[in-house]
């Protein structure tokens, strides 16, 4: 599940007539990386949410041929009148998706990541209701989100934990079971942040993680956008 939802108000006047996942860098929109970078993987049935001009990236991928992708949409916009947040988006379109899922937001930059079948084995063997990647802190996100442990488990560290904090890429392994405490397919529309069942499954064991040290960026800011199509390479 690609989320593709949000309005973008740090990136406006960018987003006043586009959203944010199909801005460009490098010549190419955001989510068509993402989008790439699954069927790459073998991964070819996406879903993706969307609110805020969400015409827009239904017509986008309508009009795209490249990649054999099978793309479900789900509209909160239509349904809702405005986006539902990352929990509330992801029950939503829990009908759509299968038990074990992947889940990226369609605002990160991340090239040389790899989408792999392995990772759903190793996720799906292991029990866990999670398992996230995460990134070394980027400057707008200096004190960082997760702590990871020794034994792979993501933490929820206190406020001022002497432990090192990473950022959450907003890459992740999901079972359909971590959103057991949202209504199944969200049929009311509840807007719900995703961190804080994040930290309720850290606190019960229940997310893995690891560190990924590869190129990444929050495409949060149009200072941001133009850093990355400055630069040359795609590493």
């Amino acid at each position: 599940m690609i989320m593709a939802a949000g309005r973008g108000e740090r990136m406006r006047p960018l987003t006043d007539s586009t959203p944010k996942p199909l801005l460009a860098v490098r010549g190419k929109p955001l989510i068509d990386w993402h989008a790439e970078a699954l069927a790459r993987g073998g991964f070819n049935e996406l879903v993706i949410n969307t609110a805020w001009l969400g015409e827009q990236v239904e017509n986008h991928f309508r009009q795209e041929s490249r990649t054999p992708l099978s793309i479900a949409y789900s509209h909160e916009g239509i349904d809702f009148g405005g986006a539902l947040e990352t929990a509330g988006g992801i029950s939503r379109a829990l009908p759509l998706l299968g038990e074990v899922f992947w889940v990226l937001a369609g605002d990160v930059f991340v090239p040389g990541f790899e989408f792999t079948q392995a990772a759903v084995d190793r996720f799906a063997a292991g029990g866990k209701l999670a398992h996230l990647w995460l990134v070394p802190n980027p400057p707008h996100n200096p004190q960082g989100d997760f702590g990871l442990g020794p034994d792979g488990l993501a933490l929820n560290l206190a406020k001022g934990s002497p432990q090192p904090k990473f950022t959450y890429s907003t890459i992740g392994l999901y079972r359909r079971e971590f959103f057991d405490a949202m209504p199944f397919g969200n049929p009311q529309g509840l807007k719900a942040p995703l961190a804080p069942l994040l930290r309720t499954a850290m606190d019960n064991g229940q997310v893995s993680a690891e560190l990924y040290t590869g190129p990444w960026t929050d495409v949060g800011t149009p200072a941001r956008l133009d850093e990355l199509n400055q630069a040359t390479t795609t590493h």
